[in-house]
C-alpha cells in the first residue's frame, strides 16, 4: 500500500475514533468538572508522560481565563489548602507517585479531580470526583472506545482537544474574551 493510501486511511479512523470518545463522553461529569473549576481560584494540575504535556497546555489555558494555576512539579508551586483544586490526569488510575500526590492533596483538605481513562483504577476511589474520558488508554482496564493506535495515543490526544473545548465552553459561560485572554499570554517572547 502506497503512503498515500495510508494516511488516508490512518486519519479517517482515528477522526472516527475521536468522534466516538465524543459521543460516549458523560457530559453530566463535564458539567461537573467546569463547574469545579469555576468555584476555584487556585488550581493545582498534575500528570506525566503525552498525557501530562496535554495538562500543562490546560494548565497554560486556565491561567489565560484568569485562574492562578500552579503545575505541581514546579519550584514555585506553594502549598495547597482546603480552598484550593487539584485536577490530576492519570490515564490509567493507577501511577504511583501520581497516586502520593493526590493523597497529600487530600491531606491538605483540597479538592481533588481525577481525569482518567480507568476511573477503577486507585486514583478516582482517591478523589472527590472523576472526569471519565472513554478512550482507549495506557494500562486501561476499563470499557473504551477501542483504538488502532499504539499505547495510550486515543486518551492523550483526545485530552488535548476536550481540554480546549473545556476553555471555550469557560469563555463562553464565563463571558471572556479572546482578547481577554490573550491579555494574560506571556509577552516577553
Amino acid at each position: 500500500m502506497e503512503i498515500e493510501q495510508i494516511y488516508n486511511s490512518l486519519y479517517q479512523t482515528v477522526l472516527n475514533e475521536h468522534r466516538q470518545v465524543f459521543e460516549q463522553q458523560d457530559i453530566t461529569q463535564l458539567k461537573m468538572f467546569i463547574n469545579l473549576i469555576n468555584r476555584h481560584s487556585k488550581i493545582f494540575i498534575m500528570g506525566v508522560g503525552r498525557e501530562g504535556i496535554a495538562a500543562r497546555g490546560f494548565a497554560m489555558r486556565l491561567m489565560h481565563l484568569g485562574k492562578e494555576v500552579h503545575w505541581i512539579w514546579d519550584d514555585t508551586t506553594p502549598g495547597m489548602d482546603e480552598h484550593d483544586l487539584f485536577i490530576a490526569v492519570n490515564g490509567s488510575g493507577n501511577i504511583g507517585h501520581i497516586n502520593f500526590v493526590l493523597e497529600q492533596g487530600k491531606k491538605a483538605g483540597t479538592t481533588i479531580t481525577v481525569i482518567t481513562g480507568s476511573p477503577s483504577g486507585a486514583a478516582a476511589k482517591i478523589a472527590d470526583s472523576c472526569l471519565f474520558v472513554p478512550a482507549a488508554v495506557y494500562n486501561g482496564k476499563d470499557p473504551v472506545v477501542e483504538s488502532i493506535q499504539p499505547m495510550g495515543n486515543l486518551f492523550e490526544q483526545h485530552l488535548f482537544i476536550l481540554f480546549d473545548i473545556i476553555i471555550m465552553i469557560m469563555e463562553e459561560t464565563l463571558n471572556i474574551s479572546h482578547n481577554e485572554m490573550t491579555k494574560r499570554h506571556r509577552n516577553i517572547e
